[in-house]
């Protein structure tokens, strides 16, 4: 049984993310990331960044992993959605309306100056192919993005959630800097709350860094309720014991 997504950029880093499953016991989860802990410090990836249950913080603080910060989690069913305003429009890559080099740059500015403590500082053609690997060969059909009068107002990528039918995610969400505290981003965010319901979803969880008072202000205004908190952790090969 799988209790752990992980992404791979092998020169770099992995991204491990905690998979909440009922009825599995702290002794399963720790065996299972000590497996993928061994696996790491024997490739070349210079750290492994985990997402994880914070009743786990003891435990990895002596492996020893470093927190970075936490992140907090909010859900909301996606029957009865707010409207986004008429005169807001979105379209995705797939549409061909404009190329994936604009896109990436879309993408950059959109990720300037917000209050994540978890940003890898990678260069947006690595940021793009973790996309790529996650979403894969469709990855296009998730690419979205908002303007108002021929403006770029900010991006998202919807998707589903690996191992579920129905349970709606935002790969990434973000608001252009100059249009930021203006209502924008609880606009946007109603349109890609729309877009996931066309995907199939049922219910949405979305999740930000704990310092990101935009971001859970954007959740709560669009009905979002708090489920949880997970914190981050980042361990680098050079402070991996044997």
């Amino acid at each position: 049984m799988r209790l752990f997504n992980v992404i791979k950029n092998e020169k770099k880093y992995w991204l491990v993310d905690q998979i909440q499953k009922d009825n599995v016991d702290q002794a399963q989860y720790k065996e299972q990331l000590s497996k993928i802990l061994q696996q790491w410090k024997e490739g070349r990836s210079g750290f492994l960044s985990l997402l994880m249950d914070e009743a786990y913080e003891e435990w990895l603080l002596k492996k020893p992993f470093q927190k970075v910060s936490t992140i907090v989690e909010y859900t909301r069913d996606l029957e009865g959605l707010p409207r986004i305003h008429n005169d807001i429009s979105y379209a995705c890559l797939s549409d061909r309306k404009i190329s994936e080099d604009e896109y990436k740059w879309l993408y950059g500015l959109c990720r300037s100056g917000t209050a994540n403590k978890n940003d890898l500082q990678e260069n947006m053609d690595e940021v793009l192919d973790s996309v790529k690997k996650e979403l894969g060969p469709n990855w296009k059909d998730h690419c979205y993005y908002f303007t108002k009068d021929q403006d770029y107002l900010g991006m998202a990528i919807p998707h589903i959630e690996m191992g579920t039918k129905d349970e709606g995610r935002l790969f990434y969400f973000g608001v252009v800097p100059d249009k930021r505290s203006q209502g924008v981003g609880k606009e946007l965010h109603k349109g890609a709350l729309e877009i996931l319901r066309t995907f199939g979803a049922a219910k949405y969880v979305g999740s930000t860094d704990i310092h990101n008072e935009a971001m859970i202000r954007i959740f709560q205004k669009n009905g979002g309720r708090l489920r949880d908190g997970n914190g981050i952790y980042r361990i680098e090969k050079e402070t991996t014991r044997g």
